[in-house]
């Protein structure tokens, strides 16, 4: 028995068929390669990675140093270099705010999001 063809990417027909190297649809007239869409499935998995100022990969509960100084709205003061920050939070892509993917607790300045770039891993 052959395996089943996969549908369509475009509009989710059951109908498509092989062209050479390509999947056809013939209901939307779509046609894509299978390898590439594999590595472009791959490729946005990788992009959902979060990594720090030196491009380690960041997970849930790492801890943190701050690299820079970084300005707080409403403080007297910013979050100084070398700050440590435990048991960080990672955003869900559709969730992130103006490219803040770290959501953690600072003390001294209660909880904030970070961006990723401005730490590196403890």
């Amino acid at each position: 028995m052959t395996d089943p063809l996969p549908a369509c990417p475009e509009c989710s027909s059951a109908y498509t068929y092989e062209l050479g190297d390509l999947m056809v649809c013939p209901e939307c007239a779509h046609e894509w390669s299978p390898a590439e869409a594999a590595a472009a499935a791959d490729e946005a998995a990788a992009a959902d990675v979060v990594r720090d100022a030196n491009g380690k990969s960041l997970a849930e509960g790492d801890d943190v140093i701050v690299v820079k100084d970084l300005p707080v709205k409403g403080a007297p003061k910013p979050i100084k270099s070398g700050t440590k920050v435990r048991n960080i939070r990672l955003v869900a892509p559709d969730s992130r705010v103006g490219g803040h993917d770290i959501d953690c607790k600072v003390d001294g300045f209660g909880p904030m999001q970070l961006k990723s770039s401005l730490v590196r891993k403890a």
